[in-house]
Formats: C-alpha cells, sequence, structure tokens
C-alpha cells in the first residue's frame, strides 16, 4: 500500500507534465476506442448474418436483374426450405443527405425468414394488407421521428415518380447487433407500376433470399442453384447472406485498412509521448534513485518505481479514455453522420483493446528510464544534476 501511495505521488510531483500527458492519452485512447468501433460498425451487417440464409444474385453484377420466376425454380432445389425475394430501391427522402437502405420485398414471407425482427403481429399483418404499406426499423423511426401511420415521400431514382409508403410496423431488434435502420416495402407495389408504364422492366428482383434446411450443407445447395440456371440469359451467384454482406464490405476495404492503421499509429505516437515523459522524469531524479540505493533499496525496487509510475499514468489515462468512449460513441451514433452505419456500439474487445495498448505503452515508455535508474552507480547518481 505504502508502495502505491508513493508512485501516486511521484506521478503528480510535476503536475503541468503528468495533466498534459495525461490528457494526451485520454485522447488517443479515445480516438482508438472510437476507430476501432468504426471498423466494427463496418462489418456489422456481416457479422450479424445468419448461418441458414443464403442469397442468389445475378452472376454478373448486382446491377442486372433476374426473372421472379426463378424462385419457383430454386425452391424445388432440394435442401431448400423457403424463398423469398427483394429489389433496392434507392430513392430520396426529402434530400439526398437522408439516405437509408430501401428494398421492396415479397410482403408475404420475408419477414418470416428473419426471425431476429420482432414485430408486433397486429402491425405486421397491416403491412401485409396494405399494398403501399412500409415497415421501418426502431432506429431509423427515431432518428426521423416516424411512427405508425406517418405517410413517407420517396423519390424514386432507380424506380422514377414520386411515391409515398405509409408506415404499418416498426420492429425491434432481437438485440443490440441486429441492425435496425432499414425501410420495407411492397414489391408487388412498384411491379404493378411497372407493368403499366415500363412492361419490360417488370417481373423482374434483384436478390433472393433463401433459407436453408441445414447450413452444413450450403456449398452443396449453392452448387445446385446456379448449375440450374448454367447457360440461361440470367445465369447466378449463390452464397452464404455473410460473404454477400462482405462483397459490399471489400468493395471499401483500403478505407477500413487505412482506419486500422491510423488508430494504430495513434497510440504509437502516445507512446513516445509518454516515453518522453518518463525518460524527463527519470532523469531528473537519478539522484532520488541512487539515494536509495546508497540506503539499501535493491536495482530491482527502484525499476519497479519507475514501471510503476509509468503504469499509472497510462493506466488513468486510458481509465478515463475507456469510459468517455462510450458517451462519445452514443452521441455520434445518435449524430447525421452515425446514421451511415447500420449499429454503432463499442463492444467488449474494443474496450480490452484499449486496456491492452494502455499497459503496452506504460511498459514501452518505461523499459530504458527503469534500466537506466536501476543500473545507475551510486557515486555518478549523487553528483548528477537534473
Amino acid at each position: 500500500m505504502y508502495f502505491i501511495k508513493l508512485i501516486f505521488k511521484n506521478v503528480f510531483r510535476a503536475k503541468l507534465r503528468s495533466s498534459l500527458t495525461i490528457v494526451g492519452l485520454v485522447i488517443a485512447v479515445l480516438a482508438f476506442g472510437l476507430l476501432q468501433t468504426v471498423v466494427d460498425a463496418w462489418f456489422a451487417g456481416a457479422n450479424a448474418a445468419s448461418a441458414a440464409r443464403m442469397v442468389t444474385r445475378n452472376a454478373i453484377s448486382l446491377v442486372f436483374p433476374m426473372p421472379v420466376y426463378y424462385r419457383d425454380r430454386i425452391k424445388a432445389v432440394p435442401g431448400v426450405k423457403a424463398v423469398s425475394h427483394s429489389q433496392w430501391f434507392g430513392g430520396i427522402y426529402i434530400e439526398p443527405k437522408n439516405f437509408f437502405p430501401q428494398f421492396a420485398v415479397d410482403a408475404d414471407n420475408f419477414f418470416e425468414m428473419y426471425p431476429e425482427f420482432i414485430f408486433k403481429p397486429e402491425e405486421l399483418l397491416a403491412f401485409k394488407r396494405d399494398r403501399q404499406g412500409a415497415v421501418v426499423g426502431r432506429k431509423l423511426a427515431e432518428q426521423y421521428g416516424w411512427k405508425v401511420g406517418d405517410v413517407v415521400p420517396i423519390r424514386g431514382t432507380i424506380f422514377p415518380g414520386n411515391w409515398q409508403f405509409t408506415i404499418r410496423a416498426i420492429f425491434d431488434g432481437k438485440d443490440e447487433t441486429t441492425v435496425t435502420r432499414q425501410f420495407y416495402f411492397q414489391w408487388n407495389y412498384i411491379n404493378e407500376f411497372l407493368l403499366k408504364r415500363f412492361p419490360r422492366r417488370a417481373d423482374q428482383i434483384g436478390v433472393f433470399t433463401i433459407e436453408v434446411t441445414d447450413p452444413g450443407r450450403v456449398a452443396d445447395i449453392a452448387r445446385a442453384i446456379d448449375a440450374e440456371f448454367k447457360n440461361s440469359l440470367a445465369e447466378t451467384l449463390t452464397e452464404t447472406e455473410k460473404s454477400f454482406q462482405l462483397g459490399f464490405v471489400a468493395q471499401s476495404e483500403a478505407i477500413v485498412v487505412a482506419i486500422r492503421v491510423v488508430s494504430f499509429v495513434v497510440i504509437i505516437i502516445i507512446m513516445a509521448v509518454v516515453a518522453n515523459t518518463m525518460a524527463m522524469t527519470a532523469r531528473e531524479r537519478l539522484a532520488e534513485y541512487a539515494t536509495l540505493k546508497a540506503l539499501g533499496f535493491s536495482p530491482g525496487f527502484v525499476a519497479a518505481l519507475v514501471f510503476g509510475e509509468a503504469m499509472m499514468l497510462a493506466l488513468i489515462g486510458a481509465g478515463i479514455g475507456i469510459l468517455l468512449t462510450f458517451p462519445v460513441a452514443q452521441g455520434f451514433a445518435a449524430s447525421p453522420a452515425g446514421a451511415a452505419f447500420a449499429t454503432f456500439n463499442v463492444s467488449a474487445s474494443t474496450v480490452w483493446l484499449q486496456v491492452a495498448s494502455a499497459v503496452l505503452v506504460g511498459v514501452v515508455a518505461a523499459l530504458i528510464p527503469a534500466f537506466r535508474s536501476a543500473n545507475i552507480r551510486i557515486v555518478d547518481g549523487l553528483r548528477h544534476v537534473g
């Protein structure tokens, strides 16, 4: 206990220097945590994907649609439990900055394949009965202040025109990893419009969502589905839902790598700052350490003093930084910039990384000063003037 009190007093003997170092540590650990959370948010959709779901798309690109009648042929493939379909809409709500995922889906069974979406049964039934009905996630509804019964106007881009949807249901996620920032409506609504105005674009969809009976057979089922449409006008590519999601992440892989690199560069910079602080501190106290050795204290005790001071400095700064990470992340998630991410939650792994980085900073910063202080000759130390 006395040893810890001594270290604590040593940390704040140079109050201004220690305070500035702690502030730097707080900012570095906070920035590290937020950048790691950004990376986690990028992968959130893929990590939450179900092992029992697969996605079939056009083998050339998502831009190219597939005939809706493929659904029946896919359903006939052994191992397929259920099939639904969806189409990216890509409209604009009021102004372009209000971006959120919008999908036209098969209202009959699409949500039965997503048990992680929690509905009020009466609201889901109302959606199925209303051709212009829409379903929105809880976070999206909270972001724009929507409630059941509100009419949402969206200007079409891929599907031209001014569309109006009535919110019939708001769904929650089964846990915090479930994405609830989506906007869904009935595919039949836009298909009827296309049949009248652009018949050649009608009866086409973007992807089929497939539920399988045995997740261990997804590779065989995928090959069977793609073989079914081999040499057709719209050949298919079937993959797991996670692989499908990771395909989008891969398009911005360079950005993700850059964020990871920056997060670790921040730690390296603060490591240099703390090392400089400890070097100055140890140099100023060489006479004190020599006196301790003259009184009979071992070199190990002197080294422990330096290590203890560095670790306490690092852990104080890291502790404050970790505590600030949670409210700052919540504030970012509630901001317009945070709306770009499906989820923005600080994970336990991020917190442990912050703790590990703080320990590493403390150890590395103390290595050279501790070695020098422990091995200083008593005569040289006593003659030293800080």
